[in-house]
């Protein structure tokens, strides 16, 4: 597992902190990335929807936990995280995670591997943070969502699995239009890094 920080993927693109003032790019980055929902009748409305805002991400900046891709002076792609105590009473209980809210790679870029390498750099870093895992919140029937994301570690948390934190982002999703029957959440779990 590559140690977070600036490192080479494959090709001119590098995964790396993303600095402050790359905070206000990420958003279109966000908003090119979601035009694929267009292909999916039911779901086209996302394309349009809005996007996670500047100030969201500035704030993982500063939190150490959002990462960008460069390419040159482009941006290819970006993974925007916060961590995250996990309440409940399950196993993970009162332990630290990290939770992604946002992973876009721009239309130009897709396809070349940079979704999964920006989840394994989120996984060391959860690691390296001594967290117990990685969530996320997706579509359980989209192939860019869920069965990618199985593909990359993620197994489907069941609803008797789901902790409170879980479960609250999943109704403000569906309370936002989103089809409760089509959403989940995910985890992966991690290795602290001694």
């Amino acid at each position: 597992m590559p140690e977070p920080g600036e490192w080479t993927m494959g090709g001119d693109w590098q995964i790396r902190p993303a600095r402050r003032d790359e905070a206000a790019l990420l958003p279109a980055v966000e908003e090119a990335s979601g035009t694929l929902f267009r292909t999916i009748p039911d779901l086209a409305w996302l394309a349009d929807d809005g996007v996670m805002p500047a100030e969201a991400h500035l704030a993982a900046i500063e939190a150490g936990t959002c990462w960008v891709a460069a390419d040159g002076a482009d941006i290819a792609g970006f993974l925007t995280a916060r961590a995250a105590t996990e309440d409940g009473d399950g196993t993970d209980a009162g332990r630290a995670v990290l939770h992604v809210w946002e992973m876009s790679v721009a239309p130009d870029y897709q396809g070349r591997g940079l979704g999964r390498a920006f989840l394994e750099h989120a996984a060391a870093h959860a690691a390296k943070e001594a967290m117990v895992a990685v969530t996320l919140t997706t579509f359980r029937d989209v192939a860019w969502n869920a069965p990618f994301y199985a593909r990359a570690g993620f197994t489907i948390l069941p609803d008797a699995a789901l902790t409170p934190r879980l479960w609250g982002m999943l109704a403000a999703e569906v309370a936002h239009g989103l089809p409760a029957a089509r959403r989940c959440a995910m985890r992966r779990p991690v290795a602290s890094v001694s």
